[in-house]
């Protein structure tokens, strides 16, 4: 690879950015460098949504959701480092204009008609949030219900209007006369910055300082001999946790490994094997697709992947990241383990595998070697087979870390269960399953008195933390009440459809 700047489109053209440093983030960058003070700063972690700007990459042709030859996400610019921009789309509300350059656009205009802004502070991230929608929906054709669009904008917090009128907005805008981004200027800008080499970038943050590297393979062979050449640099994917490492703990993460241009590593799959058939889900891709994957195969899990943080958060982060980051609080961990979940790690050409219960050690700690990574996630698919369930306990109905989560799955023969399942993140050092409680269900009859079997041995099981989530009485309560979710929701005698949804499905600002 060969140092070269970063190279983007940004308000109709390529841009090249060179000298800023590796972590430098977008909104820092649109604010200070190109003078686009649109997007606004607000946590600075990816939470309260008003920096929120759309990246735009190519689509391959038949790419369920692609608008004119492009995937656009909506991500946080907060968390998003300029380096990672190289060879996309970078549209902000900036942009707005440019499409509808003699009026308002439709986004814009159903705002001022529903009085969907105030303060105003948050209005821009509210409007790209809703830009992506739009492009997204006109393209396919349909109009969001009310749910749909509160889905859309669980990412964005308002502190003024109470949600509805800019709800309100999120419909009237397929009202009014429609305008579209041009995507062909853009597709050929971009096809011709995807023949350039992979990304060497260099900088520092001050004069007379050393410059820092992030490099930015695009196949797998070359990420893995630079992981063993470089076994101690930062491995960056989707930057949901790096980027708060640098702006909230003023971390300096030295060479940095980006995975974001590593297309065989964002498949999603059914391979088979010796072992037989699974669904393969590649560390990159991004948890808004791997969790999509997941509920198309158990229809219960599709709450849990609305609630798990925000669809800015989604399309950015990764499931392997999730995974690999190892937070006792992370909430694809407890579901992977009630599936049956292998990880796969790379060292080199070698390639190992094992049940990803085994892959944690300790608190935040992993089995990873020096110069290994995570390559994949392997859910066979006698796991769908089972009935599946996961809850997610916080304290915000959208977009919040849980207290609590878990992740279940039971096989029963008539009335006896034959196999069972029970993972919890929140309850220890890292997640994972109650031995116990799995053992005084096996063999026995899926009845109220064997639920309570399980939920007495689950106090032997855990010794949940009090921190400022929950203290360690709730989250004993609260797993112990779950199991009795669980039974209830799977009973033969009453079962409820493998696709019912949570009593919270409907999210409370939809319901204004």
């Amino acid at each position: 690879m060969t140092t070269q700047p970063v190279r983007f489109w940004h308000r109709g053209r390529v841009v090249d950015v060179g000298g800023v440093h590796p972590t430098r983030s977008v909104l820092d960058w649109l604010r200070e460098d190109a003078r686009c003070t649109g997007t606004k700063e607000g946590c600075n972690e990816g939470d309260c949504g008003a920096c929120t700007v759309v990246i735009g990459e190519l689509a391959a042709p038949g790419t369920p959701g692609a608008v004119g030859g492009l995937r656009l996400q909506s991500v946080n610019a907060c968390i998003q480092f300029v380096p990672t921009l190289h060879g996309k789309a970078l549209f902000t509300v900036e942009d707005l204009k440019e499409i509808q350059a003699s009026a308002l656009h439709p986004v814009q205009q159903a705002m001022v008609e529903c009085h969907g802004s105030q303060c105003g502070f948050c209005t821009p991230g509210f409007v790209m949030s809703m830009w992506s929608a739009y492009e997204h929906h006109q393209a396919a054709g349909t109009q969001p219900t009310r749910q749909q669009m509160a889905d859309e904008l669980s990412g964005n917090l308002c502190r003024c209007t109470g949600y509805r009128p800019i709800l309100d907005a999120g419909q009237r805008m397929f009202d009014l006369p429609a305008a579209r981004l041009d995507t062909a200027p853009v597709v050929a800008a971009l096809q011709s910055l995807q023949a350039q080499a992979a990304l060497e970038y260099a900088g520092a943050r001050g004069s007379g300082e050393q410059a820092d590297k992030l490099l930015a393979p695009t196949s797998l062979a070359e990420l893995a001999a630079l992981r063993v050449a470089h076994p101690q640099a930062t491995l960056l994917a989707g930057s949901t946790d790096i980027g708060l490492w640098v702006n909230k703990q003023f971390r300096e993460l030295g060479t940095i490994l980006y995975l974001g241009n590593v297309e065989a590593l964002k498949v999603i799959e059914v391979r088979r094997d010796a072992a037989g058939e699974a669904l393969y889900i590649g560390a990159g891709a991004s948890l808004e697709e791997a969790w999509q994957a997941l509920a198309a195969r158990a229809p219960s899990l599709t709450d849990v992947w609305l609630r798990f943080a925000s669809p800015p958060i989604r399309h950015a982060g990764t499931m392997g990241g999730n995974v690999a980051n190892g937070s006792p609080i992370g909430d694809s961990p407890p579901v992977l383990m009630a599936l049956d979940a292998e990880i796969e790690l790379r060292l080199g050409e070698r390639v190992r595998r094992m049940p990803l219960p085994a892959f944690y050690i300790d608190y935040m700690k992993n089995r990873l070697e020096p110069g290994e990574f995570v390559q994949g996630l392997s859910i066979p698919a006698a796991a769908f087979e089972r009935q599946v369930r996961a809850y997610k306990i916080s304290k915000r109905f959208d977009c919040d870390i849980s207290a609590l989560c878990g992740g279940f799955a039971i096989e029963l023969d008539g009335d006896t269960v034959r196999s069972v399942r029970l993972a919890f993140g929140g309850m220890a050092a890292t997640v994972k399953r109650a031995a116990g409680a799995e053992a005084a269900l096996v063999g026995q009859p899926w009845t109220e008195a064997s639920v309570e079997a399980a939920q007495a041995a689950l106090v032997q099981d855990f010794k949940p933390l009090t921190d400022m989530r929950a203290s360690a009485a709730y989250r004993m309560q609260v797993a112990q009440n779950l199991l009795q979710r669980f039974w209830l929701e799977t009973r033969t005698a009453d079962p409820l459809p493998a696709a019912a949804t949570s009593v919270f499905s409907v999210m409370p600002h939809a319901a204004v």
